[in-house]
């Protein structure tokens, strides 16, 4: 196992070099620059600007100088956010998104484990289409959808339930506050919540009709012994392949969401970034992002394993 985290680890390194080489080239072709503005600064003041980040300096010298900065683990300052290295605004942004995004697939797998099994156990029944009708709706629509619909339904229009009047608010962290945390936490963990329903419903039908799943209703155990301590285990093996990137997405921030809510994550950050042409921060948030993927993939691989002794990693 320890063999095979290292050749993993080993072959990753290609992999981020070439993200991060595409990423650099990428954001430098796009058009401006993150010292322009409406009003062009005079030129003796954009040469000085332009010396002290090296851009007056040929790409593939920008380029080159930059990998030797990344390989001390220095992302460079921000150009646009003056007195901030692009790591301090990764750190100062992380706690947030970390605590937005790990609340939304907590929330997503205990909704979309439970409706998954309860549609399996109810193959080609009314619940079983129902549950993947609903899934396949909450696919579809995209987060910059219902973002500003569960905002116009809570937030300014307001429910009332059971003579209760329910107004959330519809922007701003105020330190992780949980009415603050309810509906971006409803938005990210709705289209995660459809698919990992339809990824556990799959999965569980096919174990549910396995040999070994039969063999055990016939030497009589209960339906509840024989979901929870035989078909769960195999039939949520699928999910563990599909949390790395997905924990690694909602942990990082979303875009649309984070910019959506106001909320000062990494996601955020990434967009302003973007919009200001901000190079070290976009390379910052990328790269980190990219890691991210590569380790909790590798400890999905490994999770795998622990689950399912039948497979080798050789």
């Amino acid at each position: 196992m320890l063999s095979y985290a290292i050749r993993r680890t080993l072959g990753a390194i290609p992999t981020l070099f070439l993200i991060i080489t595409f990423a650099f080239f990428m954001m430098r072709i796009a058009p401006g620059g993150p010292f322009d503005g409406e009003r062009r600064l005079p030129p003796e003041i954009e040469a000085n600007i332009n010396a002290a980040y090296n851009l007056d300096k040929p790409l593939y010298e920008q380029y080159f100088i930059y990998l030797g900065r990344l390989a001390q683990g220095d992302f460079g300052p921000s150009f646009k956010t003056k007195d901030f290295t692009v790591t301090e605004m990764i750190a100062s942004g992380l706690p947030v998104s970390i605590k937005l995004g790990l609340t939304a697939i907590v929330l997503a797998l205990l909704i979309g484990t439970f409706l998954g099994v309860f549609a399996a156990l109810r193959q080609n029944r009314p619940a079983d289409y129902s549950v993947m009708t609903i899934a396949m709706v909450g696919i579809t629509i995209p987060t910059f959808v219902t973002a500003p619909l569960l905002t116009l339904l809570f937030g300014v229009y307001g429910v009332h339930i059971f003579g209760l009047d329910i107004t959330l608010p519809v922007g701003g962290w105020n330190n992780g506050a949980l009415r603050n945390m309810i509906l971006p936490v409803i938005v990210l963990a709705l289209p995660q919540i459809a698919v990992i329903a339809r990824l556990t419903r799959g999965s569980m039908v096919e174990v549910l009709h396995s040999n070994y799943v039969r063999t055990a209703r016939a030497k009589g155990l209960s339906s509840w012994r024989v979901v929870t301590r035989h078909a769960m285990r195999a039939g949520l093996l699928p999910l563990v392949s599909y949390l790395g990137p997905a924990i690694a997405g909602l942990a990082t921030g979303s875009l649309i969401v984070e910019q959506i809510f106001g909320i000062p994550g990494i996601g955020r950050y990434f967009v302003q970034g973007a919009l200001n042409r901000d190079y070290t921060l976009v390379l910052g948030v990328v790269i980190f992002y990219a890691t991210l993927i590569i380790l909790l993939n590798l400890v999905a691989d490994i999770l795998y394993r622990v689950l399912d002794p039948r497979v080798r990693y050789d």
